[in-house]
């Protein structure tokens, strides 16, 4: 069964959203290796459709125009990608198809074909969140920018239920950017005030 990994670049507050005013000042080589790792192995890109027509408006541009990031882009094009969309308009990008049915049943099906070993999921917040919600989603990678964005998309909604994380592992980058890769998880245990408050720091 495969593993499903979303990667994102996040505010501190929360905003998932990209603005290039926040987000290319903090870009250097050890955001380039998170993203690197985030790409390697990877099977399938499981895309919502907002964030394929940004992928799809550029890539294959910077590919054909073959400057620096031309690698980076043939690698996205020869890279199977599946978009979430009910759209019947031309997806117009090589190695793409459409997700069938409903998100949930079409990602299950998706995570035990042959050869699928890795799902990465760039961006695509509906998709994130309804992955969340149907406990398919095996990572949460998140490079988390030192500024307020203020504005913007959140990666959370408002709701219930809550979704306690594990982290399992953290960098953190000269330009302030923390590394966060999380699993779903439980909450450690049940307490409540009652059975911490010996813990409250002391009066002294």
């Amino acid at each position: 069964m495969a593993t499903v990994v979303s990667t994102l670049f996040i505010s501190l507050d929360g905003v998932a959203e990209i603005d290039p005013a926040w987000h290319f000042p903090y870009f250097d080589d050890h955001m380039s290796a998170a993203v690197d790792e985030d790409y390697q192995d990877t099977d399938v890109l499981l895309i919502g459709r907002v964030t394929y027509d940004s992928f799809a408006g550029a890539w294959p541009e910077r590919e054909e125009a073959g400057e620096v990031d031309a690698p980076f882009a043939k690698r996205l094009g020869n890279m199977r990608k599946v978009v979430a969309t009910r759209q019947d308009a031309d997806l117009g990008w090589r190695n793409v198809e459409r997700l069938d049915g409903e998100l949930p049943t079409a990602v299950e099906a998706l995570k035990a074909q042959d050869g699928v070993e890795k799902i990465l999921v760039p961006g695509s917040l509906s998709v994130v969140r309804q992955l969340l919600a149907a406990g398919l989603l095996d990572e949460l990678r998140l490079l988390v920018h030192p500024v307020a964005a203020r504005h913007g998309e959140r990666l959370f909604d408002e709701g219930e239920p809550i979704y306690p994380l594990t982290r399992l592992r953290s960098d953190a980058f000269p330009t302030g950017v923390v590394r966060l890769v999380y699993a779903p998880s439980e909450l450690p245990n049940t307490a409540v005030y009652d059975d911490v408050k010996g813990q409250v720091p002391s009066g002294d």
